[in-house]
């Protein structure tokens, strides 16, 4: 059914200028040929004061729906006219529409000085994490030397408990992961190797490959998302039931019970984990191998220690002893730093687990360029 196309007529009026809406102010009616530029021209015609000031009756409308009303409410600039005739269904609507229209946040044009300070603010959080957890590293090597003057006194209660859940539970997901990774590695190294008839270098792939490089990284990417965000979530779950707040009245040190117990617990189970994820990753490698290019497991078991040498393994289990002490700082940094609200908690450990995860990263191409002649 065609509607009557919707228009608008300005009078002199007593008060003001009088505005008439007269036609059909509905999604359909505007949007007939030439509707919405006749509407917007008319709009565009009033001034800001007309709109605010004038006397606007909507009495002669044949039909208005929420587009309309929405039309009207833009015009008006989201604010109501200081006259307003109109029916109480009309009103009832423009009142809805008033009610749950969201106001367009404003676009914040930056000026170099906006950029200036905005760049400024950036270094200052960089700093000041910089500052804490160079705070926090020291506070962990004066705790080492208090646990080395009196062993008998550590917490080795917590550490072992610590060790267990890092450690322990971790074993399955590491251990599919690195199978996992040792078949698809083996598999792309096979298609390449044998177009040059050197199928036996995949045992120097492999073998270099996952020892050296893929299996501590992975296994401390993994460590990093899983117990990582573990750890900050403990402690931070600490700050908002304010634990922490009563270790610090009892005069319980933080960081000799809470940061320590796990940084040691980090640093004995991630070369663990490292030997049973390369374990794992040889595997699955030795499986593909011997399926996609007749390797045998025994001949691939046999050229192994001949051909990777024993500073591979050593460089790869000093590396994950320095992500697990990484990780485990990281962890405690962000999670000392949640403040007593649950949304600063979720952001908490989101943060912990992507620098947790870059800061392995960085670390790992640090070592790669420190002992690019160790085991080559």
């Amino acid at each position: 059914m065609q509607q009557s196309s919707p228009h608008l007529r300005s009078a002199p009026g007593h008060d003001g200028q009088l505005l008439t809406l007269h036609g059909s102010w509905s999604a359909a009616a505007l949007a007939q040929p030439g509707a919405w530029q006749s509407v917007s021209q008319a709009m565009d015609n009033l001034s800001a004061q007309e709109r605010a000031q004038g006397q606007w009756d909507l009495r002669t409308l044949d039909r208005m729906d929420h587009t309309g009303a929405q039309v009207l409410w833009n015009a008006w600039g989201r604010q109501w006219p200081v006259a307003l005739q109109a029916t109480p269904g009309q009103r009832a609507m423009l009142d809805r529409v008033a009610r749950y229209t969201v106001t367009p946040p404003v676009l914040q044009v930056m000026t170099p000085m906006k950029r200036f300070l905005a760049l400024g603010e950036i270094v200052y959080k960089v700093v000041d994490h910089a500052r804490d957890l160079t705070a926090l590293i020291g506070q962990l090597l004066l705790d080492l030397g208090r646990l080395l003057r009196a062993p008998q006194m550590g917490p080795w209660r917590d550490v072992s408990g610590q060790l267990y859940r890092i450690g322990a539970t971790a074993l399955p997901i590491t251990a599919l992961v690195g199978f996992l990774i040792g078949v698809v590695l083996a598999y792309l190294m096979s298609q390449q190797l044998r177009k040059f008839g050197a199928d036996a270098f995949i045992v120097d792939v492999l073998g270099i490959a996952l020892i050296r490089e893929l299996a501590p990284v992975l296994a401390a990417i993994l460590i990093a998302g899983r117990s990582g965000s573990s750890i900050t979530a403990q402690i931070g779950v600490m700050r908002v039931t304010e634990e922490l707040d009563a270790m610090r009245v009892m005069g319980i040190a933080q960081g000799y019970r809470l940061v320590m117990p796990r940084a040691i617990a980090m640093a004995i189970a991630m070369p663990l984990i490292t030997v049973w994820t390369t374990l794992a990753a040889l595997l699955g490698g030795i499986l593909a191998a011997d399926l996609s290019m007749g390797i045998t497991p025994a001949y691939f078991i046999s050229a192994l220690p001949a051909t990777v040498e024993v500073a591979n393994l050593t460089l790869a289990l000093s590396k994950a002893m320095v992500f697990g002490v990484l990780i485990a700082l990281v962890g405690c940094h962000y999670g000392l730093r949640i403040k007593p609200n649950t949304e600063s908690l979720g952001e908490g450990t989101t943060a912990s687990v992507v620098s947790s995860i870059t800061v392995v990263i960085l670390v790992d191409a640090l070592f790669a360029v420190v002992f690019k002649d160790v085991g080559i």
